[in-house]
């Protein structure tokens, strides 16, 4: 009995120790608490709500284009898009397509069966295998070696993993469902995001209905938004297209092998830029200034909050050289002669497929037009490739004389009123060489006139210094002579750039055989090649007394305006550019003019123009290449290179041509004259209707309705 009270005795002491115990923890903890919620609690809940601000920019309307008489030519067409701003921390591929479930009950990306299945890919259904099930997903890393998972970064065990996907994984889903395939199309679409970039996921016909529907439920689609896109409009049609070029879909983005300047100039990934002709050109001054937008980014990545720090501004607008309807009514005569000289002689003119024509304003360099047609054979269609002024190249005949005479003045080896027999002259076992007939004395005025080309291969042979004795070698030939004749060429823009405000342009093809009758050759324009637009330059610089002006499309920039019949203040004027004057005696040149309208009025173009010469007061030269084709070293067809250029009024010149014709067969038609004179009165009569219209059509929108009141 004793011992059991004296155990009695000691289990209350015991809990109690054990209850002190714990009171003493509890009281430590509530102390500790207390700490943190009195001198701690302010700090604590700030990192709880702590946010983070990162900036984006968003895309604006691209700067329009006008043409010389302030007709919209380029203009941008509002649309709705739904796009797709991932977060900066980065989503997940199930996130993605949890999200692509969603939208794919709002949006239908393509509603053609046959065109939704060319658009998935075999790694899209295999992606697509591997993320809709976890199962599906170890099976894939299963199929891995272990050396495999030790020696692979993650990117190459994901492309591995998708290597061994088979046709029978993926094909356990209907790839005949609509519904599955446009789930499939949208979660590409967002794999294609780029963090804090606004990515379009559609903004092809957008319905209204869809475009209401996610506006509504944007609060269920993290990331998404609702907004207004842009996408270009031609208001000509195609007319001038290729000098307009294009820009980069929503999809392409900026261009991979140049993504460094433009990510360095402020661009993101998935922007559209100008990948041709003016758009790439003028890039710069159409992308306008990007609204910049404050996003305020949670803990989780997650974007809670927006504003608009800087306010976009729509790109500049540009006006252009070209009259649009002269432009228009060039591509139709251009095509019509075309087609009409193929059906004059369909044999002969079977390697018959282009023409080509180039119009500039000679003292300014201004474009007026740029007009090319191609024929298809096989389809029997024609097609507007008039980039072909500028990038083909092609053996111009007799029409470079005028710089052949010209470098033979200024290096002395001939003067005004100099005489040549003009026979068939031969150099050791060649071929004779002559004119189209045999000419007689010859002074170098009616070698223009009448297209020698025996006077221009002996002024080559005398600045060659060589001695000619017919059926022999040239001797003491001055190899130097290519370089010297070609340096003249140069003068007049042919063998080198224009400067043709464009990405790029060709600068035709130097021959590399240094022969001694390729000298002879290259005297009347049959061995080097140039472009269109070089000729049209060539003939510009002489009616413009021997100052060579860059050509340009674009001859205004202007700051946009809202009201578009309305153009905003000038902000540069491309004025005359002179590149270089030719260095001969301004008396060579003038002698080279009156040449000029020799050709016109009473030589080889006479025949062709009749009492057009003189009512246009018209100069240049006609040309004539030897084109003979061949195919697999067999001969096919002896075919021409039909060139002519030329000018007006040639004692105020305010239009210069070129037209090139390459590979007509041989005596079937003058098509290069019949586009010369037509386009020469599509000019003319716009400038009549200009005249009788009493409106000066150099003026802007505002001036014009400004002087119609007065």
């Amino acid at each position: 009995m004793g011992n059991d009270k004296k155990k009695k005795t000691h289990l209350p002491f015991r809990l109690n120790i054990l209850f002190i115990f714990v009171f003493a923890l509890f009281s430590l903890l509530i102390l500790q608490l207390g700490v943190v919620q009195i001198l701690n609690g302010e700090e604590a809940q700030k990192e709880i709500d702590k946010t983070e601000n990162t900036n984006s920019k968003l895309s604006v309307p691209r700067g329009i284009m006008y043409d010389r008489y302030g007709r919209i030519v380029l203009d941008n067409e509002p649309v709705r898009s739904i796009t797709y701003t991932p977060p900066k921390s980065g989503d997940t591929a199930s996130e993605r397509l949890d999200l692509a479930i969603k939208l794919s009950e709002m949006i239908v990306m393509e509603d053609d069966l046959e065109v939704l299945q060319d658009k998935i890919t075999e790694r899209d259904k295999k992606e697509y295998w591997y993320i809709e099930d976890s199962k599906n997903a170890e099976d894939a890393k299963e199929r891995l070696t272990t050396e495999e998972i030790e020696e692979l970064d993650n990117g190459e065990q994901y492309n591995e993993m998708l290597n061994r996907i088979t046709e029978e994984d993926y094909n356990e889903y209907d790839w005949d469902n609509k519904d599955l395939l446009n789930l499939v199309m949208i979660k590409k679409e967002l794999d294609q995001a780029y963090e804090l970039s606004p990515h379009v996921i559609k903004n092809d016909n957008v319905t209204e209905k869809e475009y209401a529907v996610v506006a509504e439920h944007l609060y269920e689609l993290p990331g998404i938004d609702a907004s207004i896109d842009w996408n270009r409009t031609t208001t000509f049609g195609s007319t001038f297209q290729n000098f307009i070029g294009r820009i980069s879909s929503s999809n392409e983005g900026i261009p991979g092998d140049n993504s460094n300047y433009y990510l360095a100039n402020g661009y993101s990934r998935n922007d559209r830029v100008g990948l041709s002709g003016l758009e790439q050109q003028y890039e710069s001054e159409l992308r306008g200034l990007k609204e910049e937008v404050q996003y305020t980014i949670d803990k989780s990545g997650a974007v809670v909050g927006m504003e608009t720090v800087v306010d976009g501004q729509s790109g500049n607008d540009l006006v252009l050289t070209i009259d649009m309807e002269l432009q228009q009514q060039v591509d139709k005569i251009v095509q019509e002669e075309l087609e009409a000289a193929i059906k004059r002689d369909p044999y002969k003119n079977r390697f018959l497929q282009d023409a080509l024509v180039a119009m500039i304003d000679p003292q300014t360099g201004e474009i007026l037009a740029l007009s090319g047609s191609r024929y298809n054979r096989e389809e029997g269609t024609y097609s507007d490739e008039s980039f072909r002024v500028v990038y083909d190249a092609h053996a111009p005949g007799s029409a470079v004389k005028g710089a052949t005479l010209l470098a033979g003045y200024d290096s002395g080896v001939v003067n005004i009123g100099t005489t040549i027999n003009d026979a068939p002259i031969k150099i050791a076992d060649d071929e004779p060489k002559s004119s189209w007939t045999d000419l007689g004395p010859t002074n170098d005025r009616r070698a223009l006139e009448q297209s020698s080309n025996v006077y221009m291969f002996k002024l080559a042979i005398e600045m060659a210094g060589a001695t000619y004795r017919y059926g022999e070698p040239l001797y003491n030939f001055n190899w130097d002579s290519f370089r010297t004749m070609r340096n003249y060429f140069n003068q007049f823009g042919l063998g080198g750039e224009t400067g043709v405000d464009l990405p790029f342009e060709s600068t035709g093809v130097v021959g590399q055989n240094s022969q001694a009758g390729n000298l002879l050759d290259i005297a009347i324009g049959q061995y080097d090649t140039y472009t269109t637009l070089q000729l049209a330059q060539y003939v510009s610089t002489i009616a413009n007394d021997g100052y060579r002006v860059r050509p340009h499309l674009v001859n205004e920039i202007r700051k946009s305006e809202p009201e578009k019949t309305k153009q905003g203040p000038v902000i540069k004027s491309f004025n005359t550019d002179v590149l270089n004057k030719v260095s001969m005696d301004d008396k060579y040149i003038e002698r080279v003019q009156h040449g000029f309208i020799d050709v016109y009025s009473k030589g080889t173009a006479s025949t062709y123009w009749g009492s057009k010469a003189s009512e246009y007061k018209m100069a240049g030269k006609t040309g004539t290449a030897e084109n003979d084709i061949y195919e697999n070293g067999e001969f096919k067809e002896a075919t021409e290179n039909l060139t002519l250029v030329g000018y007006a009024p040639y004692d105020e010149p305010e239009v210069a041509f070129a037209v090139v014709v390459p590979r007509n067969g041989k005596e079937t038609g003058s098509p290069h004259h019949n586009i010369g004179k037509r386009i020469m009165d599509a000019y003319y009569n716009l400038k009549e209707d200009r005249a009788k219209n009493g409106v000066n059509q150099d003026l802007n929108e505002d001036e014009k309705e400004e002087q119609e009141e007065e």
